[in-house]
């Protein structure tokens, strides 16, 4: 069953939307993948862009995922890190957009590394890969997309400031999603509800929702999955209110590109922990 209804189909040039987020106006912005220029995109309710701002002194390697802060700053993460060779990653903060009066910004940089990630480190332990994170409590919270062979199905969850500086990643906790097809349990986009009290993971096919956790230990309290009825390369959530959830998927050989709505109360939960 398909629990999303397709909201729009976004224009052609985000082909690979991989980050969503509504500014304070509740109007959306959407990053495109690694590769694309270092801009994001205000996007009308029909789906076309409105409006791009520029990051001056940013690159796009590998934009993965956004998100914000109490204040409406934005965190955009360029943490993609597929063949395991960036040593150092990074995070752009910017103003809300709502507050940027021209098509250009500049960012606050935040630089971080894990201690645990080596270049040399061997397939059987690629824990980190990079495509999700939120804030939360001043601090932001990193999503690993598990690429071990074999495959065991964790994420990993590790901790970093939320200002300018270099960091080392924390490692916090982890949670097991699936390990049928690692294609289809990769945690690519993660979001928190404005009432900071549930937390949305992303794969191929299902959202994972959690609750009740104690202190920033995520993955302490309940979690559910919701089944979404539909296999498509989804790269990036968000919240538009407390129970509404959007969720978009990229374009693949002509399927994909669209925005998709959910509401919480509607969807049936399974709980698995």
């Amino acid at each position: 069953m398909l629990y999303s209804t397709k909201f729009v189909t976004i224009d052609a040039h985000l082909k690979e939307i991989s980050g969503i987020e509504f500014d304070k106006n509740q109007r959306l912005w959407a990053i495109n993948d690694g590769g694309d220029l270092a801009q994001l995109h205000q996007i009308n309710k029909d789906g076309s862009i409105a409006r791009s701002i520029h990051i001056s002194n940013a690159k796009n390697l590998d934009w993965e995922d956004m998100t914000q802060d109490d204040f409406g700053h934005f965190f955009i993460g360029d943490f993609g890190n597929n063949s395991n060779n960036r040593d150092w990653l990074t995070i752009y903060k910017i103003e809300n957009p709502i507050d940027i009066k021209t098509t250009t910004t500049t960012a606050e940089i935040i630089k971080f590394t894990n201690p645990e990630a080596t270049r040399s480190t061997t397939v059987e332990h690629q824990h980190y890969d990079l495509e999700a994170f939120v804030y939360y409590q001043n601090s932001l919270y990193l999503f690993s997309k598990n690429r071990s062979k074999p495959f065991d199905g964790k994420t990993r969850l590790y901790r970093i400031g939320d200002h300018a500086a270099n960091f080392q990643a924390q490692y916090v906790s982890e949670f097991t999603t699936c390990t049928s097809m690692k294609h289809l349990c990769w945690i690519t986009s993660a979001a928190l509800s404005p009432d900071r009290s549930k937390l949305i993971l992303l794969d191929s096919q299902r959202l994972w929702l959690f609750e009740n956790w104690q202190g920033d230990d995520f993955f302490s309290g309940n979690a559910y999955q919701i089944n979404l009825g539909i296999v498509t390369q989804k790269e990036a959530v968000t919240f538009y209110d407390d129970n509404t959830i959007i969720f978009t998927d990229e374009e693949f050989k002509g399927i994909g590109r669209n925005a998709y709505v959910l509401k919480l109360d509607d969807v049936k939960k399974k709980r698995v922990k």
